[in-house]
């Protein structure tokens, strides 16, 4: 039987691709969620609020749990990183990992954003130092710090994962790819800004494979969910434009760009450390090549076509 885990925001766009890697590697997976689930493929418990609900009530809920593994947080887009909600979504993720505790979880794994790092450094490890800007990325680094210390005075294991630049399924449409692809499938202008910046582009699927197989396995740490290689916005547009043969409805420069928005944000791929004792060699997660990534947006261009026409 596999490990029993309790899934937080399978609903979301990374918690979705999280679940079903969890699903194909045997997990037995616990849902927390807003409804029941109708594709059963998981036990539910039923919360309006998961942020709201006191220790002892996550108690009840990890109980005979193995791992928990919280990737819910708010997100709604062009809201989230200047929310007050951020304090609720820690205060809530505290309290959850006490009743874990309580209820004998070994193992705990978490969801956080590249955006806890100094982006001054461009190229960010898991060394680089921590500097959010914002209160969406302060309250994923308390989180981090914060449990960081009790999970080593509690002695429970406990992973950190960070995110990079993701796309892929489920992605909201204001964001780059799906603005893309619909911009240029109706033969209409694609507003950019100069497509200078320099980012780290990782498929969802990809992104929810690594963070599945981390949880899973005993490293302890901060973990960079990357592809750590530097692709440009513009290269990214121009892949997507010669599926549809359409460059010619680029119109870089069309948009300001933002004067805070770093030139540079890529990843260093890690290994977190495993825990002291266990001397067991651990193997690095698949990443994807920059150009597999971009292979990865134009093929989810033809799946969201295929979608449509279906």
């Amino acid at each position: 039987m596999g490990k029993r885990v309790l899934l937080t925001g399978a609903g979301g766009f990374v918690g979705r691709q999280i679940h079903k890697a969890l699903a194909a590697r045997g997990a037995e997976i616990t849902v927390v969620a807003r409804k029941i689930r109708i594709d059963h493929s998981a036990k539910t418990i039923v919360t309006q609020d998961a942020f709201a609900e006191s220790r002892d009530w996550w108690a009840d809920a990890c109980s005979d749990i193995d791992i928990v593994l919280h990737a819910a947080w708010y997100a709604e887009p062009g809201l989230y990183l200047m929310s007050d909600l951020n304090l609720d979504c820690l205060a809530g993720t505290l309290r959850l990992a006490q009743g874990a505790a309580d209820a004998g979880v070994q193992r705990l794994a978490g969801v956080g954003t590249c955006f806890e790092y100094d982006l001054s450094y461009g190229d960010l490890s898991v060394e680089t130092p921590l500097k959010p800007e914002t209160p969406y990325a302060a309250a994923k680094v308390a989180a981090f710090q914060a449990l960081s210390q009790w999970a080593h005075n509690a002695d429970i294991s406990f992973l950190w994962t960070r995110l990079f630049f993701l796309f892929g399924e489920g992605e909201h449409p204001r964001r780059l790819v799906p603005y893309l692809h619909s911009r240029l499938a109706a033969g209409e202008q694609a507003e950019l800004t100069s497509g200078t910046q320099i980012r780290d582009f990782l498929d969802v699927a990809d992104a929810g494979r690594m963070i599945a197989d981390a949880a899973l396995s005993d490293v302890d740490g901060a973990m960079n969910i990357c592809s750590g290689t530097p692709v440009t916005v513009r290269k990214i547009a121009e892949r997507i434009a010669d599926q549809y043969g359409r460059r010619d409805l680029l119109c870089f420069g069309a948009r300001p760009n933002n004067a805070v928005d770093p030139p540079r944000v890529v990843g260093v791929p890690s290994i977190p450390s495993r825990r002291e004792g266990d001397g067991t060699e651990i193997q690095a997660p698949d990443t994807v090549s920059g150009d597999s990534a971009l292979d990865s947006a134009t093929a989810y261009g033809q799946r969201r076509r295929l979608g449509a026409r279906a």
